[in-house]
């Protein structure tokens, strides 16, 4: 018989680890453990997936907890299935990825009388999409992504050309005039993809519109603010920062240098990394953290940083910075083990926890991964082997993984987003996998871990 509880201690005890909280500390991991660690990450997404399959089949995403499906809108986008295709294609689960593609080849349909958030439909399904296509040559998925993509591009009819928020897929309308520097400059690695593989290059021009429209606002300081008006193109919220709202700006601001070679894109991540390191960064008790600054002035405005903020190493390693990169994946660490996961916010000066829950998020397991790339340091290892286990120990469920409510007393949330198959199972996995699994060098990923195959030289 299959014993489904206390699954973390299961999982420890099957590698041989007493201590879940801190035995990652001093271990190197070997080539044969690490296999070993690939396999059990491969199992747990098949767990996920088993559980998404038989409770909400068909929806965008599990509740795990009341074992029922739920969709963000009126109409089901398989959320889901398209975040998970192309890790399950990496994982060579072909059974699960054959099941999920055609479900989407024969299900998904975007002709829908429906408003849809176009920050979050692009980077989850036009990024899906796109990335599964180049792994199976599947046409039905381009053609989704093209009609998709073709659903989307009223957004950019502002006066500036940045984004409106939200967009009917079946009629055109557009509202939401109030952004942020995320949803306005994170959509070029998508739809510049679409234009390549498509030939038609309106995709490309739109998205690449909007996040210059945005670098063109920036500060004195190369800094950006939290709210901008894409109508008016005046910032409503000078909070700079790189958490959630802005984040993926400054990761796109590089990646499409990287996958497209655009050199305009490379001279705005030149003048925009200094100021964000010289004013968002902040040294405290020795460490190395990220956090608020007004934007004209550069003054502190809070000591916050959280698992959002955690991508930012390996930003910094892939922009070659691998000094901070390094020091801010150390205190990634540390927030990590304040309880062992990490929550969505803390107060670094204080290391007080501000914002306590837990959604599964990837950003900091992405972090290690980047990391161990570039440096081949077998510490990023043993730190992503440390968050696996506390992950599987505290989120894992019967069904599937649960968000956390509060990271200080492991409350769950009957929320598992389909990120925690695009990004968090994935980043895991290619941590742990040999080097073979993926061809780094050769693809971009997008801020949902979607892997876009490079077009051409730089």
């Amino acid at each position: 018989m299959r014993i489904k509880l206390l699954p973390g201690i299961l999982l420890a005890a099957a590698l041989g680890i007493s201590n879940l909280s801190h035995a990652a500390k001093q271990e190197a991991i070997t080539e044969k453990e690490a296999a070993h660690l690939a396999l059990q990450v491969k199992k747990e997404t098949q767990h996920a997936w088993q559980s998404y399959k038989r409770y909400a089949w068909g929806q965008d995403a599990l509740k795990p907890l009341s074992k029922s499906g739920h969709n963000w809108y009126a109409q089901s986008l398989l959320m889901t299935p398209v975040d998970a295709l192309d890790t399950l294609l990496l994982m060579g689960l072909k059974k699960e990825a054959d099941e999920a593609r055609e479900l989407i080849a024969s299900k998904l349909s975007f002709d829908q009388d429906m408003e849809v958030q176009n920050f979050e439909i692009t980077i989850r399904l036009l990024g899906g999409l796109l990335s599964a296509y180049q792994m199976t040559e599947d046409p039905r998925l381009l053609s989704l992504a093209t009609d998709l993509g073709q659903r989307l591009l009223p957004v950019f009819e502002s006066p500036t050309g940045m984004p409106y928020t939200h967009v009917n897929l079946r009629t055109g309308k557009v509202r939401g005039k109030v952004s942020n520097p995320a949803e306005t400059g994170t959509l070029l690695l998508e739809f510049g993809m679409l234009s390549k593989l498509t030939g038609n290059p309106v995709f490309y021009d739109k998205a690449k519109r909007a996040l210059v429209a945005t670098y063109d606002l920036r500060s004195k300081l190369g800094l950006v603010g939290s709210a901008i008006d894409v109508e008016a193109g005046v910032w409503v919220n000078k909070d700079a920062h790189i958490g959630g709202g802005i984040d993926s700006y400054y990761e796109y601001l590089y990646k499409c240098w990287k996958l497209f070679g655009d050199q305009d894109c490379k001279t705005m991540w030149e003048k925009s990394i200094p100021g964000v390191n010289q004013y968002l960064g902040d040294e405290v008790r020795g460490e190395l953290w990220y956090g608020h600054a007004d934007m004209e002035t550069g003054s502190r405005k809070a000591t916050q940083y959280g698992a959002l903020d955690a991508f930012m190493p390996a930003l910094l390693a892939l922009g070659g910075d691998m000094d901070r990169a390094k020091r801010l994946q150390d205190s990634n660490l540390k927030m990590w083990r304040l309880y062992g996961i990490e929550p969505e916010a803390l107060n670094y000066q204080t290391m007080q926890v501000t914002s306590p829950e837990y959604a599964l998020r990837p950003e900091i397991v992405e972090s290690a991964y980047y990391l161990y790339y570039y440096t081949g340091d077998n510490k990023y290892r043993s730190m992503g082997k440390e968050f696996f286990l506390d992950f599987v120990k505290r989120c894992r469920s019967e069904a599937g993984f649960t968000a956390l409510k509060d990271v200080r007393n492991t409350s769950r949330e009957d929320s598992m987003e389909s990120f925690v198959f695009a990004e968090t199972f994935k980043y895991f996995y290619l941590l742990f996998a040999h080097k073979k699994t993926l061809n780094f060098d050769a693809i971009t990923f997008n801020t949902e871990a979607h892997p876009f195959k490079l077009n051409q030289k730089k």
